[in-house]
């Protein structure tokens, strides 16, 4: 059973990447690190008017001068902040292995990760070898009890994926679910018509036959035509990515009686059990019609195409834990085909992301250790209460919310959790079992620890106190369920946030970053959770119809959008990220007002006022580009809209930006005040 996200209820900033070396000194006095106030002034294109392309304005120079490097597939400050948290991870793991002693058993089962994949030579060594057990246990399936078994086992492909979440009715216990799942391409790349979709599917029906005739399996040319029909049978049957977004679609809870009466043909009782998941009262069937269709697809399939199916797909995810010409041909379709990636990036750095995957918990307590002070959390506690106050004024002085659901929007609020920097107690990784010189077998045993971990909290009540993400990571989310804000240490980092730049530069990144998660408790998927993260309705039939009005209207903004000819942004699909942008740049340009309240106007500086400093905070935050086939992916696929309308998209609906950069009728950008959406 390879883990499966069921529902999208989290939303996570896709800022790109960048750690700053010795961060954890104290903070001083000294000079920021962009400019002489926070912002790169050298990344303007200054020869353009704000009001008809900002992200521009605020970037181009760097855009013209920028070139994405061959090993990745955007550029920008958030890859950047990224790789500088690549180098600081480097350091601790490099120091792991010179002194294991030091460290102790983790720092040992740290070092064995890392060593093991580093060690090519060994890996190439031991050939296919490492395969033979996983593929003999497929090659053993009989029937399809045998089938449905290695469905729901650890790292195992399967039409139907099977895990544990938060329950939508009492977000304080655990319930098993069970959602579509089981293609090795995005939905839209099946069933999509024109050239470069059909490039695409000869491309991964060419990959699924090199895979398998790599690892030795007969009749690879006509396997890989059955699998290829397969995938595109189930492809047409899922849910698109925005339907998958409709929560109260997704919500079907049901007992082992209904899942059978709903999709028969699976043997549900077998499956829940060997996921470990059988004491679940409900079963959490989401994307309930493509199950059943699913359902059908898997009793007309025969048992030898899923197990070549089951086969290739084994090899395929663990294609680089094994020789170099099984890492290559994965890159070679996934990166450089789909992606327009055209460089495979450094081993180390790889290696780097597979122990944050693996052991990441163990390297973030010494990660924050040595590079996250305690100064930059106290300023962002000031930054975060000044963005609840913020959203608070502009509830309160919502005219479309009536006073019931006003009142409840406010005791959300007020319940919001934020967390910053890290965990306050860190993952036992003690018995997870690494075998210097065993990757495959090593990455395989991170999973099954992972799984057995979600088993072991499954029978308690839900752990509010752990994290989705690691503190080297630079990101952010929001999670409903549990009605908490999390921003771990490496996005604590300039542009985003440098304790020594001008507060309005803190305040346009950084804190609309703040801004962006909150609003996730009041986007279109957030909205419909209360206080205490529960699935439920706390609006009026009046205000819930006042909010879908505003919201249609941003939704039908970005569906204008066209950064690729032919491909445009999907309004639905991104809605949810476009609400909380929007909500985040007008409630921190409200905490930036509450902030001079206290501490003074802002003064000038550098010709710049301090809304202008704000709104070009903003924009810079956003400063990345991406290659086409990278683009083309997210358009279909991410819930998050570009990066250059984020910006763009935006601002044109915020007052104070009009009036910042004297934006007037037309310029490019310009919307009468009646056009532009205020929800938050």
């Amino acid at each position: 059973m390879r883990r499966a996200t069921f529902l999208r209820l989290s939303a996570a900033v896709a800022v790109a990447a960048l750690t700053v070396p010795g961060l954890a000194k104290e903070v001083s006095k000294a000079a920021p690190r962009y400019g002489t106030f926070g912002v790169d002034l050298t990344a303007q294109q200054r020869d353009l008017k704000p009001g008809d392309d900002f992200w521009t304005y605020a970037n181009g120079a760097w855009d013209k001068r920028t070139e994405i490097p061959a090993d990745k597939a955007a550029v920008g400050y958030g890859n950047m902040l990224s790789d500088e948290a690549e180098v600081n991870v480097r350091a601790i793991l490099d120091d792991m292995a010179k002194n294991p002693a030091k460290y102790g058993a983790t720092g040992k089962q740290v070092g064995d990760f890392y060593g093991s994949w580093i060690d090519e030579a060994g890996i190439e060594a031991k050939g296919t070898a490492p395969l033979k057990p996983y593929l003999a246990r497929i090659d053993a399936v009989s029937d399809m009890k045998g089938l449905q078994t290695l469905f729901a086992s650890v790292g195992y492909e399967s039409p139907v994926g099977v895990g544990i979440i938060p329950n939508l009715a009492d977000p304080t216990q655990y319930t098993a679910a069970v959602g579509q799942g089981g293609l090795g391409m995005p939905r839209d790349y099946y069933l999509l018509e024109g050239a470069k979709y059909d490039t695409y599917r000869k491309a991964y029906r060419a990959y699924i036959e090199k895979m398998q005739t790599l690892a030795g399996i007969a009749n690879a040319a006509a396997k890989a035509d059955a699998i290829m029909a397969l995938e595109t049978a189930m492809a047409k049957e899922h849910w698109s990515p925005e339907k998958s977004r409709d929560i109260a679609a997704l919500n079907d809870p049901q007992d082992v009686a209904g899942l059978t009466k709903k999709a028969p043909e699976f043997d549900w009782a077998l499956m829940l059990k060997t996921a470990g998941v059988d004491s679940s009262p409900k079963v959490l069937m989401t994307n309930n019609t493509a199950i059943t269709a699913l359902g059908k697809i898997l009793v007309a399939t025969p048992l030898a195409t899923w197990k070549d199916y089951l086969a290739f797909h084994f090899v395929s995810d663990n294609a680089a834990y094994l020789p170099k010409v099984f890492d290559q041909a994965q890159f070679d379709f996934y990166s450089t085909t789909l992606s327009d990636v055209k460089t495979q990036r450094d081993r180390w750095k790889r290696g780097v992301q597979l122990t944050n995957g693996a052991l990441g918990e163990a390297v973030g307590q010494l990660y924050v250790a040595r590079f996250f002070p305690p100064a930059a959390k106290a300023q962002m506690s000031e930054l975060i209460e000044n963005l609840r106050g913020s959203y608070q004024d502009r509830i309160g002085k919502s005219a479309w919310m009536d006073e019931a659901t006003r009142k409840a929007a406010l005791v959300k609020l007020a319940a919001f959790e934020p967390r910053v920097g890290h965990p306050d107690k860190y993952i036992d990784y003690s018995s997870f079992n690494v075998v210097r010189g065993d990757m495959l077998g090593n990455a395989q045993r991170s999973a099954q620890f992972g799984h057995a971990l979600e088993l072991e909290r499954f029978v308690k009540p839900v752990d509010r106190s752990l994290w989705g993400m690691t503190p080297q990571t630079v990101n952010a989310y929001y999670n409903p369920l549990a009605n908490q804000i999390t921003f771990p240490a490496a996005i604590l980092q300039p542009p985003y946030f440098d304790p020594n730049a001008d507060p309005a530069v803190n305040y346009g990144a950084i804190g609309a970053i703040i801004g962006h998660e909150m609003g996730h408790g009041f986007d279109d998927q957030g909205s419909q959770f209360g206080a205490t993260g529960k699935f439920e309705n706390w609006w009026t039939p009046a205000a819930k119809e006042a909010f879908k009005v505003r919201t249609a209207a941003l939704a039908a903004q970005y569906d204008q959008y066209e950064p690729i000819p032919g491909t445009k942004v999907n309004g639905k699909l991104t809605l949810g990220e476009n609400i909380g942008d929007l909500g985040g740049v007008e409630a921190a340009y409200g905490a930036y007002q509450r902030y001079q309240a206290k501490h003074g106007k802002a003064p000038v500086i550098g010709g710049l006022t301090g809304d202008q400093r704000f709104f070009m905070a903003y924009a810079q935050a956003w400063q990345a580009k991406l290659r086409e086939g990278a683009a083309r992916a997210r358009l279909l696929t991410d819930p998050h809209s570009p990066p250059f309308y984020r910006v763009n998209g935006i601002v044109r609906n915020v007052d104070a930006w009009y009036t910042a950069f004297n934006v007037k009728p037309g310029d490019k950008l310009y919307l009468a005040p009646e056009k532009r959406v205020h929800i938050w």
